[in-house]
């Protein structure tokens, strides 16, 4: 067998894939570009920290809300009316002064506030910034304005936050609402005796009160104290039976917008403050306590009642000669008469109708919203007291104690609290 015999070329290729390194710049190019990459990626970073920075922050030149924080002291929660009627508002107000001590170029200031308030006198403006140490640019800014100022930047303009108390209907509430002074706090009315609460409360506070009632019943007042020449007058209309005010007026009454510091005594609340002796609207008392009693029925009869009476050396007569002296006790009440009203009060006692008019809240001090309430004069009930009593004279009381007492007789004899506050309905209690 013929071997075969192979035979194995080897060439050289090595030439063919020989590398030569091409001797240029490349390396050292790229490293170059490389750097100015870096340099420029590290501004980069620095821009976008910077920029997250003043993200997370909360910026002074920043507005979004002109409305004031709940946590701003000069802040007041606004009052409003059953039917949601603003009685008082707090509005918040920024007024822009100019430091010219810090002032780095006047030019360029006076510049960006001319395209800001086109219709300025900047001639006047000019002329502060060289004479004065500090000068109000603007009051009440507007938000619009007050962002764009903000935006500039500048060190020397200096806003200072104000907050303005107005009560959209000015005179018809006064005497309820009060009034606060140049330093925020409150003076009179519900803007005194709720002062800390307003001072801390987010959300309004809501009245009893009704604005077109009240409206209404002011208007009657103002037409008849023109009629009868009167120094002043006063109503109040309250529900019988939750003690809610739904109109309480006094006139003469102001405006608490103009922030008057009123001395004036005529200017009292004379529902609440104003004591008086409130004549034959206590008869029905006199009748009601010896009801109480079970002394008298409505047709319980007083027999030959004289025209006029002596107690000690004051005569009590009737206010009408032509009325009857056989009388029931619901005709003496119907008829007004003054002694048979007497007489139906010695059936009662001093004791026992002094302790009446105390129940019902005539003749006891009253616990109110508002602050200025007249305190209650305590009197010693004797034959001749009693007897005056009896029909209105001798004793004075509030206007405010008198609504209260004429609720309690016709509720069916439950305790009630006048409020002005709207509330949840509260339980009452019977007084015995």
């Amino acid at each position: 067998m013929k071997k075969l015999r192979s035979k194995i070329i080897i060439e050289d290729y090595k030439n063919n894939f020989d590398y030569k390194k091409n001797d240029t710049n490349l390396n050292i190019e790229f490293n170059r570009v490389a750097f100015i990459f870096f340099v420029f990626f590290i501004i980069y970073l620095i821009y976008i920290i910077h920029l997250i920075h003043l993200g997370s922050r909360k910026s002074n030149t920043e507005i979004t809300n002109v409305l004031p924080t709940f946590n701003n002291k000069l802040y007041r929660a606004d009052i409003i009316d059953i039917d949601g009627n603003y009685l008082a508002k707090t509005i918040k107000s920024i007024d822009i002064g100019i430091k010219t001590s810090d002032v780095i170029d006047k030019k360029k200031l006076l510049l960006n506030l001319n395209i800001i308030f086109p219709n300025k006198d900047f001639n006047k403006v000019k002329k502060q910034l060289d004479t004065k140490k500090f000068f109000w640019l603007e009051k009440k800014v507007s938000e619009e304005n007050y962002e764009k100022l903000m935006k500039l930047g500048d060190n020397s303009i200096k806003p200072e936050e104000k907050v303005l108390r107005i009560y959209p209907q000015k005179n018809l509430f006064s005497h309820i609402i009060g009034q606060i002074d140049d330093d925020n706090n409150g003076i009179a009315g519900l803007e005194k005796s709720f002062d800390q609460i307003l001072r801390n409360s987010k959300k309004p506070m809501k009245l009893t009160v009704d604005k077109d009632i009240q409206f209404l019943i002011r208007n009657e007042l103002i037409k008849y104290q023109e009629i009868f020449k009167s120094k002043g007058s006063a109503a109040i209309l309250m529900n019988v039976k939750s003690g809610n005010i739904l109109s309480l007026i006094s006139l003469p009454d102001f405006n608490p917008n103009e922030r008057q510091n009123i001395t004036d005594v005529n200017y009292i609340n004379r529902v609440t403050k104003g004591t008086y002796e409130l004549g034959s609207v206590f008869k029905p008392f006199t009748f009601a306590s010896a009801l109480n009693e079970d002394l008298i029925k409505p047709e319980t009869e007083f027999l030959d009642l004289p025209k006029s009476i002596r107690c000690d050396k004051h005569r009590i007569g009737e206010y009408d000669n032509k009325i009857p002296s056989n009388l029931t006790a619901e005709q003496i009440l119907v008829r007004s008469g003054n002694i048979g009203s007497v007489r139906i009060a010695q059936l009662i006692g001093p004791e026992k109708h002094k302790s009446f008019l105390k129940k019902v809240g005539v003749l006891s001090s009253i616990d109110f919203d508002i602050d200025e309430v007249a305190p209650q004069k305590e009197y010693n009930f004797g034959k001749c007291k009693l007897a005056t009593v009896s029909f209105g004279h001798g004793v004075a009381t509030t206007i405010l104690q008198l609504a209260k007492g004429y609720a309690v007789i016709s509720n069916g004899g439950y305790d009630i609290k006048p409020t002005l506050i709207d509330k949840n309905s509260e339980k009452k209690k019977r007084i015995d």
